[in-house]
């Protein structure tokens, strides 16, 4: 059963290259940032501010000097990890109640569901903000203020497959013979909703970079000088710098569209993969 969904996924061509890409960036972001770059992204030139592409500086540099390939690099870092950590938190919390909305049912599944309703009823953007401004800006408040927003549709979608897998005859039997509660929900329901978990939260992934560079580009995500694509593009939001100097935006703006391409790719990818009515030609 792997080997087939590895051979459905490969047949995804753009899931595949976009594995590849994202292993790039990851592989520059982490490991080989200190030796593809300067070393320090918030070091400052004096004698080069604001200066083209050149051989010193491949992508340039900003209105303060600093190196942007160093800024870009160490950037990704930074929002790739924003992505990872505020999905894990919300893939956990989704998971979490809405297996036990689902499994349990009734009142549990009223309350877990009327709450659920009520954060999804209020504008996204407006929560993070709200929540942005009472704990402050910065790395960690953001990855915390997006995992704890995003958890709604984890949780329905798990309440909706678990809803559909308790009264199958493999549960029935688990419970006939004494299995408790608890151990059936984890061990022979959760099992099967784990594909679908996966494909939503590679998707997470992508909608998290957005929001991260969404905040950064208002000024209520990372703070500077820590380098984020999202505050690389909010430094460069001035008209004259737009149509004068395109290197400051035009490199994390392709950054951000290219990741977010590529995970939804793969999302894509493993959605076909992890189809159990996917067959191979």
């Amino acid at each position: 059963m792997n080997r087939k969904i590895l051979q459905r996924f490969l047949r995804h061509r753009l899931a595949v290259a976009s594995v590849l890409f994202l292993v790039l960036v990851l592989l520059l972001a982490f490991p080989l940032a200190p030796l593809v770059t300067s070393g320090d992204p918030n070091r400052i030139d004096f004698k080069a501010i604001g200066k083209p592409p050149s051989i010193d500086h491949p992508l340039g540099t900003d209105m303060t000097g600093r190196d942007l390939w160093s800024r870009l690099v160490y950037g990704g870092r930074v929002s790739m990890s924003v992505g990872v950590v505020a999905v894990t938190i919300y893939v956990t919390l989704g998971v979490f109640l809405g297996s036990v909305a689902g499994y349990y049912g009734g009142r549990v599944d009223g309350l877990i569901m009327r709450f659920t309703e009520v954060v999804m009823s209020f504008p996204t953007l407006l929560i993070l903000i709200t929540i942005v401004s009472i704990v402050g800006p910065g790395l960690f408040n953001s990855m915390i203020a997006i995992g704890l927003i995003g958890w709604t549709g984890i949780a329905r979608l798990v309440r909706g497959q678990i809803l559909s897998l308790r009264e199958m005859d493999f549960v029935t039997a688990a419970r006939a013979v004494g299995t408790p509660q608890r151990r059936v929900l984890v061990q022979h329901v959760l099992p099967n909703v784990i594909a679908p978990i996966i494909v939503a939260a590679t998707f997470g992934i992508a909608g998290a970079i957005l929001t991260e560079a969404g905040l950064s580009f208002l000024g209520l995500g990372i703070k500077p000088p820590t380098p984020s694509w999202g505050n690389m593009i909010n430094e460069a939001q001035q008209l004259n710098i737009i149509e004068t100097k395109a290197w400051l935006w035009l490199g994390p703006g392709l950054m951000i569209t290219l990741s977010v391409l590529a995970i939804n790719f793969i999302g894509d990818g493993l959605r076909d993969a992890l189809d159990p009515r996917m067959t191979l030609d």
